[in-house]
Parts: C-alpha cells; structure tokens; sequence
C-alpha cells in the first residue's frame, strides 16, 4: 500500500459567510483581522484546521470564536484553492455560508479578531486574501439554495409578515418580485400559515403574522 506521506500536503482551512436578516435588509458578518497578512482589513470568519477535526468541526469553532455565534445552519458551498489566495503559501479552503436572524445575535468575538460586526450585504468593503471572491460564490450560492430548500424561514423569526418574508426573498435574489404572485404562489401549499397574532402595528395598520410549518413543505422550485 502507497503511504499517503510521501505525497504533497497543503494546509486545509475553513471560511464562513454568515448572512443574517433584521427585518430590512440581508446582512453579512465580518470581522476585523488583528494578524498579519492583512492587519486590520475586514474578512470572513474563519481559519485552519487543527488535529483531527473536519471541516464541519473547524467551522463551528471558528464561527464560536470570532463571531460568539454557534447552533446555526451551515452549509458547504465550495472549496477554493489557487495556490496564489494566501501570501503565506498554498491553503486549500473549504467554504461555508451561515444563516441566522442578525436581529437575534449579538456578535461577540472572543480571540484572534479585533471586531465583529453586521454590515450590508450589498456594501461590504474590500476583504482579506480572496475572501470578496469567496463571498461573491456564497451569494449565489444562497440563491441557488433558497429555490430548493426553505432555507429563508432560518433567516426569519418564527413568526413574520408577508411583507417581511417578500423581502428577504427580495434582497437574496437581487430584484423586486409582484406582490399578489409572491403570496399567492407561497401560500397555495399551506406552509406558510396565518397565526392568530399581528404586529403592534404603530404608525401603521397592524399587520398579520405567519408562521413556517414544516411538516407542510415539499420539495418544489420557489420561483417567483
């Protein structure tokens, strides 16, 4: 049998694009390098891998690390592995995107970072290594995923308006969507149901909450 250390070995990482949803807009966690390369520079939550854990393993540690987020859905993506994305050497990088309701986390690093912080998901500043290139791939990769998974409800509190839901739809897929078609096409299948509950309603009229049933859900392409 060949044995495996004769051949080339690359340091394996992870990095994770967390997207959130505060009601308004999509947002995208990043944090704030305090390590050279790219000292102070603005990057996606992440790094190596150490022992025997997977990538899955890494990823989770990372994100409890640098952002104080755990428990969430993560879903790999893609691997990157230009041998020219770190200065340091070839890192072959294992990528994953995260979703969380960013009005419900308060993000809260704990080493190896200088910050963390919610910024919009369409205004996000220029990243470490090829880390915008990572992103760019997460987004569309979101989109992808969203036509079919319910993977939207995990942005979302548990209960949300029509209005709500329409835009995060709105802001994951990059443009505006009919209004009497969206809710017509979401709530023909019953997994999206009418609770017995509005908003407070304020300067404006209240308006009715739903909620996702999951037992209700089947699998078919939600486009709009």
């Amino acid at each position: 049998m060949e044995m495996l250390d004769r051949r080339t070995h690359y340091p394996v990482a992870v990095d994770c694009v967390i997207f959130g949803y505060d009601g308004i807009e999509l947002k995208v966690a990043l944090i704030e390098r305090k390590k050279l390369p790219f000292l102070g520079y603005w990057g996606l939550p992440g790094g190596f891998l150490i022992g025997i854990e997977t990538v899955e393993q890494a990823a989770y540690r990372k994100l409890q690390e640098e952002t104080g987020i755990h428990d969430i859905y993560l879903e790999q993506f893609h691997v990157f592995s230009n041998p020219d994305r770190d200065p340091r050497g070839h890192v072959i990088t294992v990528a994953f995107f995260a979703l969380i309701a960013s009005d419900k986390i308060e993000l809260e690093p704990t080493t190896n970072v200088v910050r963390a912080q919610w910024f919009s998901a369409y205004q996000i500043p220029q990243l470490a290594f090829d880390h915008n290139e990572i992103y760019t791939k997460a987004l569309e990769a979101l989109r992808i995923a969203i036509i079919i998974k319910p993977l939207v409800f995990k942005l979302l509190p548990k209960q949300f308006t029509l209005t709500m839901l329409q835009n995060l739809y709105e802001q994951i897929v990059g443009y505006s969507i009919d209004k009497r078609n969206f809710r017509k096409k979401i709530l023909k299948d019953g997994y999206v149901q009418q609770t017995t509950k509005t908003t407070n309603g304020g300067q404006h009229r209240p308006a009715k909450l739903y909620k996702f049933n999951k037992s209700r859900y089947t699998y078919y392409p939600t486009m709009f």
